[in-house]
């Protein structure tokens, strides 16, 4: 009879596994076609008010200035053996000093960094890197090249590469998710973790499943899961969509900080309007549901996380929930008036934190090899 018992208790968990996921799944396709539906009014809505122009974009062909301002760094490539991928990278600072390697965010490139990278030069080697799928690294065709286990050894391959076995790593938006992986995984070589505005993959994977207005928010993570589509909507009108989201009042850089100039913009635009540039960008979201929930949570590395108080995209209650998760010292910094893109419109004031942070504990004798 316990024998029976057991095998009818195993089969009900079992079936309830199924059943949730079941449920899982139902809701993400479910919300694509939502999301789909809304996105063919909005084209159809386009193409009334705008017949002419519409499906009209440009490719820019040359880079503007400030994307070859040598007071960045200097431009250099690396190809990585395991996975013969070429990356690009600008690097500024000493060599020998200690690693500091900062991860953009969608729809990003290391330009992203720029106020960054003039400031911690004097103390670190600064490296911000285009992630695989972005600026002029190497773009691969398939969406399976985007799962979060080659987007982390690809960090893992290129610290390596500069001749390091640890850093203090530095991640925003998507660059974040990865940095919080990178974490978990290699902990031995990351010596501090800061985060920008991204929650750690778990609390954001529970907490959006909670709460139907993060869902909504997040409803751009529906959508991309659509293959072209969301690169075409992406596109139209020479970009519309990207300006507005670096720009408008709602989403954009600058609400209560620096603006934008039209030449960074420009500098975005180079970099998305390159052919294949938005499916490497849209890549990382068309592996991210079959990725959660992680088997590994826990972060043993110092934690920064960076948040700006009126992000249009992540709500702030899940940034104390990180705390959950992490083994070691926690700060948590709501920056007012920030956008999502703090590390642009806020630069000075995420830097002094960045630098108070790098100067408690062990200070910055820690970051040597």
């Amino acid at each position: 009879m316990a024998r029976v018992l057991h095998n009818l208790l195993l089969f009900l968990i079992r079936l309830a596994q199924k059943i949730r996921l079941l449920g899982y799944w139902s809701l993400i396709y479910g919300y694509c076609a939502l999301c789909a539906i809304v996105a063919l009014l909005k084209l159809w809505w386009n193409i009334i008010l705008r017949p002419t122009t519409t499906f009209q974009w440009v490719i820019r062909e040359t880079p503007p200035a400030c994307l070859n301002d040598t007071s960045l760094g200097t431009h250099c490539y690396v190809r990585i053996k395991e996975s013969g991928l070429r990356f690009h990278y600008v690097a500024a600072g000493e060599r020998g000093k200690p690693l500091m390697l900062f991860l953009h965010g969608f729809p990003e490139f290391w330009f992203s960094w720029r106020y960054q990278l003039r400031e911690f030069k004097s103390e670190f080697r600064v490296v911000a890197i285009d992630m695989r799928g972005y600026g002029e690294s190497d773009l691969p065709l398939s969406a399976e090249s985007y799962r979060f286990e080659y987007l982390v050894t690809d960090i893992k391959d290129i610290v390596e590469y500069l001749g390091y076995n640890r850093c203090c790593l530095v991640g925003h938006d998507w660059g974040g998710t990865i940095a919080w992986l990178f974490a978990i995984h290699y902990p031995e070589m990351v010596t501090k973790l800061i985060v920008l505005n991204c929650p750690h993959p778990s609390v954001y994977a529970d907490y959006a499943l909670r709460h139907p207005s993060q869902l909504l928010k997040s409803s751009h993570f529906f959508f991309f899961q659509l293959p072209r589509f969301p690169e075409l909507m992406l596109s139209i009108n020479d970009f519309k969509a990207l300006k507005a989201l670096f720009t408008s009042r709602s989403t954009g850089i600058g609400r209560k900080g620096r603006w934008l100039t039209a030449e960074d913009l420009e500098a975005y635009l180079y970099a998305l309007s390159q052919p294949g540039a938005l499916t490497g960008a849209l890549n990382y979201y068309r592996n991210v549901f079959s990725s959660l929930p992680l088997h590994h949570n826990h972060v043993r590395s110092p934690v920064l996380l960076l948040w700006g108080e009126r992000d249009a995209f992540l709500e702030q209650e899940m940034a104390e929930s990180c705390r959950l998760y992490i083994r070691n010292h926690f700060r948590l910094n709501i920056i007012s008036g920030a956008s999502h893109w703090l590390q642009q419109d806020q630069p000075d004031i995420v830097n002094t934190l960045i630098w108070t942070f790098l100067k408690e504990g062990e200070g910055r004798k820690s970051y040597r090899n």
